[in-house]
């Protein structure tokens, strides 16, 4: 298996000690994760720093809760949990999604989340797995293209807030199979198609064999809040079926937005 971790940015005009300090540490706490356990020799040997150095990390990480210890092994920490379930449920209207997701889910069989834009980067807030849903990414709080899936595209065609650019200046439009847009003028013609149909298509463009449809989620002020996604095998999408998906995800969508709008009146 081929493991990937962030490597840091490079400092920005700030004190390059206290910088890279800190971009050691978050480098060896994503390597541990990526690993899914680790030695410290491995992380060493991964990051090419000297052991002694990385050592100095992980006691200090391990003191604070954020690496623990299974014999030579190293392991995320627990307190990662309360800062993780902090970020999801900082904005209220996050929980609304939480709730359509599951209903999202069981209507369709299929595997359904809530993307929101960070950074250029689509972060996975909330999943559910239906009972025919393929166990694939995103996992909760995994980073995805925006570029290549269907939740990513939706937020790029109707954000206002320089989303775009922000993926084009900060990793631009790698491929990820043989299908990804890779062209910024191909991208913005195919963004200009989702807004014109009002959701966003991707047909094996970020994982070979998978389907997606990803509508925007608007907040009362017609901002993009994020987006909901549905997918599953492409084999499954053949007549009928597609549409189906469709006019459910677009009524989930339209449903959450009323929430958000409107609260409590909605059910009155």
């Amino acid at each position: 298996m081929v493991h990937h971790y962030v490597r840091m940015p490079p400092g920005d005009g700030r004190d390059p000690e206290t910088v890279r300090a800190t971009e050691t540490s978050f480098e060896v706490i994503n390597c541990v994760q990526a690993h899914q356990g680790a030695t410290l020799s491995t992380v060493a040997n991964d990051l090419g720093k000297a052991k002694s150095t990385v050592h100095r990390h992980v006691r200090t990480l391990e003191e604070l809760g954020y690496l623990t210890r299974t014999g030579d092994e190293l392991h995320v920490g627990l307190r990662f949990l309360k800062l993780g379930e902090t970020a999801r449920t900082r904005e209220d209207e996050y929980q609304l999604a939480a709730e359509k997701v599951d209903e999202f889910a069981r209507k369709t069989n299929e595997r359904a989340q809530f993307i929101v834009e960070e950074g250029g980067y689509g972060i996975c807030v909330f999943r559910a797995s239906g009972d025919q849903a393929v166990d694939t990414e995103p996992r909760v709080g995994s980073r995805m293209p925006l570029h290549a899936t269907a939740a990513g595209r939706a937020i790029l065609a109707f954000d206002t807030d320089g989303a775009l650019e922000r993926v084009l200046e900060r990793q631009g439009l790698p491929a990820y199979t043989g299908e990804t847009i890779t062209d910024e003028a191909t991208l913005r013609t195919e963004l200009e198609e989702t807004k014109e149909r009002g959701y966003a298509i991707n047909r094996n463009e970020h994982i070979d064999g998978l389907t997606a449809f990803g509508a925007p989620v608007r907040g009362p002020g017609d901002e993009i809040i994020g987006s909901f996604s549905i997918s599953g095998p492409t084999h499954r999408y053949d007549g009928g079926k597609e549409d189906e998906i469709i006019t459910i995800l677009q009524g989930t969508t339209n449903e959450l937005e009323l929430n958000i709008r409107y609260g409590d009146a909605v059910d009155s």
